[in-house]
């Protein structure tokens, strides 16, 4: 039998237009997910103003995946000051959903969960659902937030709240941002709370326990060098008990490392 050429053009463009469309579907699927991540060093770790790096260096990093429709997981690690209850590491994984609810106002919720892998594991895990809404400005973005963290043994029964606020801008035509925070603490995890417990530890009078919550803020600038590669510089101040290395204000820098 004879095959025309228009024939056998016709199969095989059919053919290839087959081949293409499973790579083409591949592609647009990919393109729905993004993965982003960083490597930073930081001269301490500050939680909520408390050194957990006991006033030294530390190492972090993240990594997470995202969808178009808004919703997100990932994982942030950093070291910290070896101890037989957190060890010498925390992971924290997370996932959640962000996108604008309105017009020009962006809400983000969901749960994180704290792991101490090489410590004594489980006494230190925690749970944390958060929420936040951000909204510009002017030139500046506006968040407030709220993390709780419900009665966990880790908390030693207890629960914990964290409400927030954070302002940040960049200065026109510069490479460098600006930001504020300022964080209220009650519950288990009060900054109060924490270093009263120390002085009680010190001193063996119960009189100095305070279980009222704490603040704590910082103040900061960030020097991007490239799209990548960040310089920043912070001071951070809490309430309670000033104890060096743990809860005295102090001056943090980082250097941020993006992909």
């Amino acid at each position: 039998m004879r095959t025309s050429i228009k024939a056998l053009l016709a199969s095989t463009l059919l053919a290839a237009g087959m081949a293409a469309t499973p790579a083409f579907a591949q592609e647009e699927a990919a393109s729905e997910f993004t993965v982003s991540g960083n490597v930073a060093a930081v001269t301490d770790y500050r939680f909520r103003g408390l050194s957990l790096s006991g006033g030294d260096f530390a190492i972090q990093g993240s990594i997470g995946v995202s969808h178009s429709s808004g919703f997100y997981v990932g994982a942030w690690a950093s070291s910290l000051e070896d101890s037989p209850v957190y060890g010498s590491t925390e992971l924290d994984v997370y996932g959640g959903w962000t996108g604008e609810v309105t017009p020009g106002i962006t809400f983000d919720g969901g749960l994180l969960y704290y792991v101490y892998p090489n410590g004594n594991v489980g006494d230190a895990n925690v749970f944390e659902p958060y929420a936040s809404i951000s909204a510009g400005v002017g030139p500046a973005t506006v968040k407030v937030g709220a993390a709780y963290a419900w009665k966990q043994d880790s908390l030693g029964g207890d629960d914990n709240i964290y409400l927030y606020t954070d302002l940040s801008a960049g200065i026109p035509e510069t490479p460098i941002s600006v930001s504020a925070h300022v964080g209220y603490t009650d519950g288990a995890l009060s900054p109060k709370l924490l270093t009263s417990a120390i002085k009680v530890l010190e001193t063996g009078n119960i009189g100095f326990l305070d279980n009222g919550g704490g603040f704590d803020y910082n103040v900061g600038a960030t020097y991007n060098i490239t799209d990548k590669l960040s310089l920043g510089v912070s001071y951070v101040g809490v309430e309670g008990y000033s104890y060096d290395s743990f809860s005295n204000d102090a001056v943090v820098g980082t250097v941020k490392l993006s992909f």
